[in-house]
């Protein structure tokens, strides 16, 4: 193998450990996302649920939602780190750093979507509208988040448990 040859194969194993590394972040980020989405998912549901059951208006549901989704969400994440025994003081500070900035961006997408989604917010649970809704907010949320766990997962800032 002359020099030149010799210089394309590195170059050319460089470039597909590159590719593997960002594909092995990429389903990190993938996965770092659902588990975001699972808890930010049953917090909003559940919001959604409970201020359109007692009728209450949307802004007051909308608040709602946004706290059980982070209440959800940060318990999901609190959960595994209590498991390895972690302090709850400890787990807390943990998972809000590594997971907070995920689960404002999804929150904020999903909101802006029912928002946007004329006759969601308005929508009994029984109305084909408010489960479209649902469903369009989730999808709009993970796919908003995903880059930020890429990033958050690429510097170090944040990792899967």
């Amino acid at each position: 193998m002359n020099h030149n040859e010799h210089a394309m194969h590195t170059h050319h194993n460089m470039s597909m450990h590159e590719i593997k590394e960002k594909q092995k972040t990429f389903i990190l980020a993938l996965s770092a996302t659902l588990h975001c989405l699972i808890g930010c998912g049953i917090g909003e549901v559940l919001g959604m649920i409970i201020g359109t059951a007692l009728n209450m208006n949307m802004i007051d549901t909308t608040i709602l939602s946004i706290i059980l989704g982070f209440v959800a969400g940060l318990s999901l994440g609190i959960t595994p780190l209590l498991r390895a025994k972690f302090t709850l003081r400890n787990a807390f500070k943990t998972v809000l750093l590594a997971e907070g900035l995920s689960i404002a961006v999804m929150e904020a997408f999903e909101v802006i979507t029912q928002w946007m989604i004329p006759g969601v917010m308005e929508a009994h649970l029984t109305d084909w509208i408010f489960w479209v809704g649902m469903l369009a907010a989730l999808i709009v949320g993970f796919v908003a988040a995903l880059p930020v766990n890429y990033v958050m997962i690429k510097r170090g800032v944040r990792h899967q448990h």
